[in-house]
């Protein structure tokens, strides 16, 4: 593993603890949005991503460097920790895609297919179009970055890149659930029952949606779920994620898509940052042994800073996270 310095990240006295970090950010934060301009990237299979670029003004700001930002579970590009470092990369001379995984943009997709932790596919398209839409590809620069369930799927396309990487030349994440079962299964404790809950809901509307949308397309399973009386996680992915998707269960889909197992096999300089207190992960959500074994992926885990909050000491409009990513993407490790 590469030698990183201890982490620098730091909370304000008045916001330590996992659940302050978590819950400040997202129900506080207002971050401007950014020029955003939207494009609608139409799929293969007859279904569309829409994707928010924001064009760097920073002087002496290339076109050739582009950072593809990947967020969270039943997130968007327009949450504040996504338009934080798009300002952020912004501002230090780096073009930014935010894409929307399916169904997140504010309309329904138009598949059967919805998004999940192993969309990888997904990421690689978009990546692929960024390539294919740049002023001059030969020189192109494409960097990674990712939240928490946009963190497991860059993580986990840098892991089937494997030695053949193209013009991804790296990549940045944050609270990364890599280990989606045992993630899964820290969700349904007491202490985090709320922010499951949260998920739930609209992950349930959305599936519900489906059903209606596609009645004779769906295994029985799906379309006979009782959808009010799921309560975890696994319930979900057993009824909906796994049988639409090609899934056996959620056991299946969960050990097929978590990105801990490839993270070995990454090639690119990368970063991972999971906080200690992050009350979403488990103890195997911490790939020390498999960073440990790379030359190219470092772990850094500060005590502090919940799930996607890093809501440092003096940080008023840039936040701690928003400024390592750019320093690492700079090539600065610590």
């Amino acid at each position: 593993m590469p030698s990183a310095p201890p982490s620098s990240f730091r909370p304000p006295w008045w916001l330590a603890g996992a659940h302050r970090q978590t819950l400040w950010p997202a129900l506080t934060r207002r971050v401007p949005t950014p020029p955003w301009r939207r494009e609608r990237l139409d799929l293969p299979d007859g279904d569309f991503l829409d994707l928010d670029w924001s064009r760097s003004k920073a002087a002496g700001a290339r076109g050739e460097r582009v950072v593809v930002v990947s967020h969270g579970l039943e997130g968007n590009s327009r949450r504040p920790y996504m338009a934080g470092l798009v300002r952020a990369l912004n501002h230090a001379g780096w073009d930014a895609v935010s894409w929307n995984f399916r169904g997140c943009s504010g309309e329904a997709n138009r598949t059967l297919r919805a998004y999940h932790s192993g969309s990888s596919d997904d990421l690689a398209t978009v990546i692929a179009h960024v390539v294919k839409s740049s002023r001059c590809p030969a020189e192109l620069q494409v960097a990674l970055a990712g939240f928490s369930l946009g963190g497991n799927v860059t993580l986990k396309h840098l892991g089937e890149l494997g030695t053949a990487p193209g013009c991804v030349t790296r990549a940045v994440v944050f609270s990364v659930p890599c280990d989606l079962g045992s993630a899964a299964r820290a969700m349904s404790r007491r202490a985090t029952q709320p922010y499951l809950q949260h998920f739930l809901r609209t992950l349930r509307a959305k599936a519900a949606d489906k059903v209606r949308q596609f009645p004779s397309d769906l295994p029985t399973i799906t379309r006979n779920a009782r959808w009010d009386r799921m309560r975890t996680f696994e319930e979900f992915d057993d009824a909906f994620t796994a049988p639409v998707h090609g899934f056996r269960d959620a056991a299946d889909y969960w050990d097929r898509c978590s990105s801990k197992p490839l993270i070995e096999r990454i090639t690119v300089p990368t970063l991972i940052v999971n906080a200690l207190d992050d009350p979403f992960l488990s103890p195997g959500c911490f790939p020390r042994a498999e960073a440990e074994r790379s030359r190219t992926v470092w772990l850094e885990t500060p005590s502090g800073g919940g799930h996607v909050g890093f809501r440092g000491a003096g940080d008023r409009d840039s936040y701690w996270h928003e400024r390592r990513a750019v320093a690492f993407l700079a090539g600065q490790v610590g």
